[in-house]
């Protein structure tokens, strides 16, 4: 692993590799060489036969599961390593130790930068396939995520409806929106606006922090509410030129210098717009219908990025979803506030999947 400083020190010292030798062929066509996977594990592997749970993570996240959504993994919790045997892998194309476009190219000292491939969502979930057969795990209890982790618990149920039991998607719909694309591109037009851009090929002391600040910052502002910026903001000043809110804003520009690459966030940004569980299948109600597996899916009440009504929509195509809805007035980054409300969902569910009733809490998609 030869990652700048910054963002070696995002990696935690638990943090395994696997490195997939030869060619690893993208949806595309386009093939990367002896690619590199950076995951995490919890709990006793013996237990893998029967509960293994397959964590995913969403844009900046990483295999450090702790770190972004606290209280889902731990004693009592939703995935609990007691019983569980839980996996989470950083996703292709990021930048916390599995390849993308801050790894070097094989046999060089040359970062692949804007020469990294296009990958999808389903090119992320062939590669956790990889690493789970290499774990020896042949079957998954739970697939779960939220927002672009919600996408590939999707396509795993899609892709590999044998080794899938169930799927808990968070805050994210069948397809990408045009709204969600059309924000993504905003964002990647302040990052190319950067004049450290260069087409891509900025240098490690050269980053375009001012174009990655601003596209986080246009992200924050979807993934958070009116609400939730009138409660902790309102008209409060941080100081005599400037108000809360813009100083919080700032913030997150200044912190995903810290811990995140442009080219990475371009990527993986790109890669989101490829979910569509119907792309090159079928119909996209047919197609939704025809995904047999148990599934939770859960909206966050005042998710602007992506509707309730999308969560809705899914749950009621899937012939066996239950839909829940987190109530949360801070937006699409509910699921990373509430996690003891949203923990208590999927354990309830993980219940009756086990007991194969369904719990009176749940209301059936299908209704």
């Amino acid at each position: 692993m030869s990652l700048p400083d910054h963002l070696k020190a995002q990696i935690s010292a638990e943090t395994r590799f696997l490195r997939v030798p030869g060619e690893f062929v993208l949806e595309n066509g386009e093939a990367l060489h002896d690619v590199e996977i950076a995951f995490r594990t919890w709990g006793d592997p013996s237990n893998a036969a029967e509960r293994t749970i397959l964590v995913c993570h969403a844009l900046t996240g990483s295999a450090d599961v702790e770190a972004w959504w606290p209280r889902i993994i731990g004693a009592g919790s939703a995935f609990d390593p007691a019983h569980d045997f839980i996996v989470c892998a950083n996703i292709l194309g990021s930048c916390y130790g599995t390849t993308g476009p801050v790894s070097f190219k094989p046999g060089t000292r040359t970062r692949y930068r804007a020469d990294f491939p296009r990958v999808s969502v389903r090119d992320m979930v062939e590669l956790q396939r990889m690493l789970l057969d290499e774990l020896g795990v042949e079957r998954i209890e739970l697939v779960t995520g939220p927002s672009l982790g919600g996408m590939q618990a999707l396509e795993w149920a899609a892709m590999y409806p044998e080794r899938v039991g169930s799927v808990v998607p968070i805050g994210v719909g069948g397809q990408h929106s045009a709204w969600c694309i059309g924000i993504s591109e905003a964002q990647r037009a302040a990052i190319e606006a950067d004049p450290n851009w260069n087409e891509g090929y900025y240098g490690d002391e050269t980053p375009p922090e001012r174009g990655l600040a601003a596209a986080r910052m246009m992200a924050v502002c979807t993934y958070r509410s009116w609400q939730s910026f009138d409660e902790r903001f309102g008209r409060d000043r941080h100081n005599a030129s400037q108000y809360q809110v813009q100083s919080y804003l700032r913030h997150q520009g200044v912190k995903i210098n810290h811990r995140f690459d442009a080219n990475a966030y371009v990527t993986l940004t790109h890669a989101m717009h490829t979910h569509d569980l119907a792309r090159g299948r079928g119909e996209f109600e047919q197609v939704l219908g025809s995904i047999p597996q148990p599934a939770l899916v859960v909206s966050v009440s005042s998710d602007a990025l992506y509707p309730p009504a999308e969560q809705r929509y899914l749950a009621d195509l899937l012939p066996n979803a239950q839909y829940e809805i987190l109530d949360c007035p801070h937006g699409h980054d509910g699921f990373l506030i509430e996690t003891d409300a949203l923990g208590a969902m999927i354990a309830e569910f993980r219940s009756w999947r086990r007991a194969g009733a369904p719990s009176a809490s749940f209301s059936s998609g299908s209704e």
